[in-house]
């Protein structure tokens, strides 16, 4: 979701991870879109974070996609996944607390339906609240146990919230339900990172054994990447490389780095890294949500890093 232009300035400051020098300032996600005039939610460090995912054409298909959502709820008022649907194209516009009132009143509707509880759980997550997350995904687990969307998700409010107890059993069950090495590759790396938080390093080390170079992982390589940094078969370089893709990338790979160095006692280079994230503007990758929510637990405990992004 890059112009050009901004795409270069997002490789140049993370490959500028690698050295000493950081550059100070990036290009904006939306270059020549207007940012709206309220924000649509605050960071848990205080920060305004507006409604840009994308400009020109790529915004126009966007809006398309939510009208014609839209339509089809009408024709289809009974229906919940034309409600679903609509959701999701407000979601994808980070249009997320009116995509959770939507989900809201699909859940007055049909209250046995997981999927509005695992949709508006995870949208909980995009607006920073964990709690809320939490409840609606325990909710949607007993509509629906076993399923590996709901799973992923509970385990990550779980991480956000740094409660890593209770994500690693949720991270288990989910990792048992995978379809595919996709799945695996993806679950894998939270449960990874979950267990070396708890200090289970034998256990992370383990879980490694299965992770290879050449799993079929479709969308998920990021993750793969990350799980072969974590196994010694990747660099550190090789991911500042990679981070420099995309903005998603940058928010995945570089927050995944950044946990790597802190759980192996480099936490100033983790907190470095962690701090560019939140520079950047891809606010809702889950990437750039636990970078957030890792410096706002050390602000909270009274030792802040230097956040010099953060107003």
């Amino acid at each position: 979701m890059k112009t050009l232009k901004s795409a270069i300035g997002l490789g140049i400051a993370f490959l500028a991870l690698g050295i000493s020098s950081l550059v100070p300032e990036l290009a904006s996600a939306a270059d020549g879109q207007e940012t709206p005039a309220e924000p649509e939610v605050t960071s848990l460090l205080g920060r305004p974070l507006y409604a840009t995912p994308a400009a020109g054409e790529e915004l126009a298909k966007l809006e398309k996609d939510l009208a014609d959502a839209l339509a089809r709820r009408k024709a289809r008022p009974n229906d919940p996944e034309s409600l679903i649907l609509h959701g999701r194209r407000l979601a994808a516009l980070w249009r997320y607390n009116e995509a959770i009132e939507i989900y809201t009143e699909g859940i007055m509707r049909w209250s046995d339906n997981a999927a509005l509880f695992r949709h508006r759980g995870h949208r909980f997550i995009s607006i920073r609240e964990f709690e809320k997350a939490i409840l609606d995904l325990v909710k949607a687990r007993t509509l629906k146990a076993g399923d590996f969307d709901i799973l992923y998700h509970l385990g990550l409010a779980f991480y956000l919230e740094g409660s890593y107890k209770m994500a690693r059993p949720v991270y288990e069950a989910c990792l048992a339900a995978a379809a595919d090495e996709g799945g695996v590759a993806a679950v894998s790396h939270w449960l990874y990172l979950t267990l070396r938080r708890l200090g289970q390093d034998a256990e992370a080390a383990a879980l490694l054994e299965g992770i290879t170079p050449d799993m079929p992982v479709g969308e998920n390589i990021s993750y793969l990447n990350l799980l072969l940094l974590y196994k010694g078969l990747k660099s550190e370089q090789d991911i500042l490389d990679l981070a420099a893709t995309s903005p998603l990338d940058a928010a995945t790979l570089g927050n995944g780095l950044a946990v790597w160095r802190l759980v192996n006692g480099r936490r100033a280079e983790a907190l470095e890294i962690m701090e560019k994230i939140l520079s950047l503007d891809y606010w809702p990758a889950f990437g750039f949500i636990a970078a957030e929510a890792e410096l706002a637990r050390l602000k909270a405990a009274g030792d802040p890093p230097r956040i010099s992004q953060v107003p």
